[in-house]
């Protein structure tokens, strides 16, 4: 990697006018692109202390080998070259917005003399009006069926429409009613257009003036007496109707709005968007994306709205986008699009109302969107295989890391410590060999010492669990049993949750037990740095390494066991000391009621009709336990994370005490 010394600009020749600026590799590849208002602010603070930045834009700073910058005379330019040159260089350091699918999109040839409707997907083409994109062919295809009984305009191919112009009969759709069959001069070419063009209203959510006319027209065939033509076009309002409930109200102004929600993690972005016309959601869409910079969530919805709208024909554009957080940049963007669009268009987030509530839904759609994404991707072998390789050739380990084991503790006030361990084999969950520690022999909140205790114990049972020196080496079964032993197995790799200190406490535990052949690592979560033992400064993985997205999420799954069994005990405590008030409750009525009620929530949900069956507790002590019971839970937070603890777990969950 490049010293950044080595092509920083003096600071008197970096201009104070608003730009934007690429920062190249030695290749003259161009690996990022970004804006400012201040070139010379911006472009200073990349070469500021290292250790002062940002990981990945420290990463980023090294790689490159040539910053340029081109100045322009506002901000507004500086947001259209900017997004110009992200399309042009498609920068490796960029956040990129990918759809996870191909959408499928409802088309009419409008170029063609009789144009046609159908669902396809792919490239867009000159001369045809898209609709769309849907989350589903077979919902379009629903709706369709309906709108060609209201419309029916040409649907079929062209060799069909040629093959049946020829012989002078229409197709099959023609003998139905799905169409004005214009292959055989049943209707003009200016009668079908306008078929065509209440085909496209109707895409376009426009419906409610199409439902008005039909509705005039078939009124005035009444009055005039010509009582088929009224059939018809009742006929046709029927269809027209079926066609719109297909597609459910969620705003009763009949709004058109792009909804935009977020799902996010340290890793990765998901973003998910409903196209609301006319008040109902007429398309949906997902992307994914890797995150290859620290922006924060403004700034990535700045990027996407960009990416978005930046292909798309103005009249795409609804008046209205809503979105989780209005970025800086917003009065810009919104500027770009009224242009596009011709009218004006606001970017905002929703307070309250209907609004609040559809964008609430489009992010849960965006949290499902990421969790499934992540499934796919920890399912793949090839994968999992690459993400283990690249652990080992970046840890220097002699061979791949097949069990990885992670450790994390957690507390309250120092009180009711525990500590989790979890296993991945071949890169998945062995939940099986999960365990759990209560830590004793500490007081406070030490991390360190509970880091220290809780390897000193695991790696303990695993030295008394193997045989002595013989042939056979060590026995990993129970003889007696034929079950896994617990501890007997020793992992490739043990990862703590934290920093250098962690990793001085489990690596201090190992060789006090003369352990010298399992590797440590620890993973602070801030910043996903990997600290090795005896190192300075932590190792950065690159962003979108799929060995860091596997430690990762062996780190979380490590926290969020450990979190599930603290919150249990802690839930059992509290519980337990409401009891001790309780005058004739002693210590075998206490474990007698958890036992009968199986839970703590259970046990505070029970009636004193219920708690006096349970023996010996009468009527008289299952009112005072009651009454004990139904004050308010204290509530709880975790000092470590920050995070406010639930207080009605399950009982707590039982813990390994080696």
């Amino acid at each position: 990697m490049a010293d950044p010394e080595s092509y920083r600009p003096a600071t008197g020749t970096i201009p104070t006018q608003p730009g934007v600026y690429r920062f190249s590799d030695a290749a003259g590849r161009v690996i990022y692109v970004g804006k400012a208002v201040n070139l010379r602010q911006r472009l200073t603070s990349y070469f500021a202390d290292p250790a002062l930045l940002h990981f990945r834009t420290r990463t980023m700073v090294r790689t490159a080998a040539k910053v340029e910058w081109t100045v322009v005379r506002n901000e507004l330019e500086a947001l259209q070259l900017e997004y110009t040159w992200i399309k042009q260089h498609d920068p490796r350091f960029n956040v990129k917005y990918r759809d996870d699918k191909s959408y499928p999109w409802m088309a009419v040839t409008w170029s063609e003399e009789f144009p046609r409707v159908f669902v396809g997907r792919g490239k867009k083409r000159k001369g045809t009006r898209y609709f769309g994109p849907y989350a589903h062919a077979w919902a379009i295809r629903e709706t369709l069926d309906p709108l060609l009984r209201a419309f029916p305009m040409r649907s079929c191919t062209n060799g069909v429409f040629r093959s049946a112009a020829a012989s002078g009969r229409p197709c099959l759709l023609g003998y139905i009613g799905k169409c004005a069959a214009p292959c055989v001069g049943r209707i003009g070419p200016d009668e079908h257009r306008a078929l065509a063009q209440d085909v496209c209203d109707f895409l376009a959510g426009r419906t409610n003036v199409l439902l008005k006319r039909l509705e005039r027209q078939m009124q005035e065939a009444s009055d005039n007496l010509e009582f088929e033509k009224a059939a018809v076009l009742r006929d046709q309002l029927h269809a027209l109707r079926q066609a719109t409930d297909s597609n459910a109200i969620v705003l009763g102004d009949g709004t058109d709005a792009d909804v935009i929600a977020l799902a996010e993690d340290p890793l990765e972005v998901a973003v998910q968007i409903f196209h609301v016309r006319d008040g109902r959601v007429r398309g949906q869409r997902a992307w994914v994306a890797d995150r290859t910079d620290d922006t924060e969530t403004p700034g990535l919805i700045e990027t996407f709205l960009l990416q978005l709208y930046s292909d798309v024909d103005g009249t795409e554009v609804p008046p209205e986008i809503l979105v989780p957080e209005v970025p800086s940049t917003a009065g810009l963007i919104a500027e770009l699009l009224t242009e596009s669009r011709g009218s004006r268009v606001i970017i905002r987030t929703p307070r309250r109302g209907d609004k609040k509530t559809l964008m609430e839904t489009v992010a849960r759609n965006a949290a499902e969107a990421l969790a499934l994404h992540k499934t796919r991707r920890a399912s793949d072998l090839s994968t999992r295989n690459q993400a283990l390789e690249e652990i080992q050739q970046a840890l220097a380990l002699p061979t791949v890391p097949l069990r990885i084991e992670c450790y994390d503790v957690s507390h309250l006030q120092g009180t009711e410590i525990v500590a989790s361990m979890v296993v991945f084999e071949d890169g998945l969950a062995r939940k099986s060999d999960y365990r759990r520690f209560v830590i004793r022999g500490i007081d406070g909140s030490n991390d360190v010492a509970a880091i220290h205790e809780v390897i000193t114990r695991r790696f303990r049972r695993y030295l008394d669990e193997q045989t002595p020196p013989s042939e056979e080496g060590p026995l990993l079964v129970d003889p007696t049993t034929g079950a896994a032993r617990k501890f007997a197995y020793a992992p490739g790799l043990v990862v703590v949750d934290g920093g250098a200190p962690q990793v001085a406490a489990a690596v201090r535990a190992l060789n006090e037990l003369g352990i010298d052949d399992v590797a440590v690592i620890g993973l602070a979560k801030r910043l996903e740095e990997v600290w090795v033992p005896d190192d300075e400064f932590p190792l950065i993985l690159p962003r979108t390494s799929e060995g860091l997205y596997l430690l990762q999420r062996v780190r979380d799954e490590a926290h969020r066991f450990a979190i599930t069994h603290h919150r249990g005990r802690r839930s059992a405590s509290m519980v337990e000391s409401v009891l001790d008030a309780v005058p004739g409750l002693g210590e075998v009525r206490r474990k007698t009621l958890l036992k009968h009620f199986g839970s703590l929530r259970k046990l505070r949900a029970a009636t004193p009709e219920e708690l006096a069956v349970v023996p010996g507790i009468g009527p008289r002590l299952a009112a005072a336990i009651f009454e004990a019971l139904a004050g308010p839970v204290p509530e709880a937070v975790n000092l470590t994370t920050g995070e406010v603890l639930d207080s009605e777990p399950a009982a707590a969950p039982s813990a390994d005490r080696g």
